[in-house]
C-alpha cells in the first residue's frame, strides 16, 4: 500500500506542473549518450511521448555525431575536427545529410511512433526551416544559422503531431547543404517557436562549479551570472557553446533554458514535472 501512496503522491506533485505546462511549447535538443544508449534512448522517448499526451508541444531537435563518424569509417574516411567542429567537405556532407536526414531521423520517428507518440521527421531544409551561411572556409560546409522559419513545424504541432527535426540547413549563400550545430539549431529554433522552454540534453550533470565534483551542481543561473564564470573557468570548453546558446534562448524570450545530464533515466520528466530538477536552469 505504500508503494501505491508513494505513487499517487508523485501524481499530485506533478499535477501543477503538468497544468501549467499544458499546451505550451518545449524544445529538446537530444543527443549524446542517452542517444547511444538503448536503456536512455528507451526513457527519453518514453517521457516525450508522456508530455505529448499530457498537452506539451514537443518538438525533438537531433544530432547524430557517433552516427555519422561510424559511416565515414565504414566508407574509409577519417573524421577530423577543428574547434571542436566536424570538418565537412563535399564527400563528408553527402554523409551527414544521409545519416542524419534519412536514418538517425526516421529510426527516432519509428521509435516515437512504437512507444504511443505521433511524431514526424522533418529535416532542416524542408520549409526553410534553418537558412544558413558558411561559417568559416575551414571548417567546409558547415553552416551559421541566419534565420529560422518554423511554419513546417507549428503545422505540424497543430496536427498534433511530435516534429523530429535532424540539423542540416538550406545553404543561402551557395545552393549546398550545410552542417550546423544541434544545440545553436534547437535554440534558434525555440526562439522562433516562443518555446516556453529549450531543454539540452548533454553527457554531464550539468554545470558544475567543480567538474570533478558533481555535488558542486549550479541549479540555477542568470545570464549575467556568465561572464564571471567563465572568466573564473567554471564554464570553459564545450560548456561554453551550450551556455552561450541558453543565455541566447533565455534573453530572446525563452521562459527557461535547462542543461540536463542525458545520462540519468526520465531527466526531462523530473526536472519538468517535480519539485527538484537535476540540472542547470538559466532563467
Amino acid at each position: 500500500m505504500s508503494k501505491l501512496i508513494d505513487r499517487a503522491q508523485v501524481l499530485v506533485e506533478a499535477l501543477p506542473y503538468i497544468q501549467s505546462f499544458n499546451g505550451k511549447t518545449i524544445v529538446v535538443k537530444y543527443g549524446g549518450n542517452a542517444m547511444v544508449s538503448d536503456e536512455l534512448r528507451t526513457a527519453v522517448i518514453s517521457d516525450i511521448v508522456l508530455l505529448s499526451l499530457i498537452g506539451v508541444r514537443v518538438v525533438v531537435v537531433h544530432g547524430g555525431g557517433p552516427e555519422i563518424s561510424a559511416m565515414l569509417k565504414k566508407i574509409g574516411k577519417e573524421s577530423k575536427f577543428v574547434d571542436g567542429l566536424r570538418v565537412t567537405d563535399g564527400e563528408t556532407m553527402d554523409v551527414v545529410q544521409q545519416v542524419l536526414c534519412g536514418k538517425v531521423n526516421k529510426d527516432l520517428v519509428a521509435t516515437l511512433n512504437r512507444t504511443g507518440g505521433k511524431a514526424i521527421g522533418l529535416c532542416g531544409m524542408d520549409g526553410g526551416l534553418f537558412q544558413a551561411v558558411k561559417l568559416d572556409e575551414k571548417y567546409g560546409q558547415v553552416g551559421s544559422i541566419i534565420r529560422v522559419d518554423p511554419a513546417a513545424v507549428v503545422d505540424c504541432l497543430n496536427a498534433g503531431y511530435v516534429p523530429v527535426v535532424s540539423t542540416v540547413a538550406q545553404g543561402m549563400d551557395e545552393s549546398v547543404a550545410y552542417n550546423v550545430n544541434a544545440d545553436t539549431a534547437a535554440a534558434k529554433l525555440a526562439i522562433a517557436l516562443r518555446a516556453e522552454k529549450l531543454i539540452l540534453l548533454t553527457d554531464v550533470r550539468g554545470l558544475l562549479r567543480d567538474p570533478k565534483d558533481e555535488s558542486t551542481l549550479i541549479p540555477t543561473l542568470h545570464p549575467s551570472d556568465v561572464p564571471g564564470l567563465v572568466k573564473d573557468g567554471v564554464i570553459q570548453g564545450g560548456m561554453i557553446p551550450k551556455v552561450d546558446c541558453c543565455v541566447e534562448a533565455v534573453r530572446s524570450g525563452v521562459r527557461g533554458a535547462h542543461i540536463l545530464d542525458g545520462r540519468i533515466p526520465h531527466s526531462i520528466l523530473i526536472e519538468m514535472l517535480s519539485d527538484s530538477g537535476v540540472g542547470t536552469m538559466i532563467l
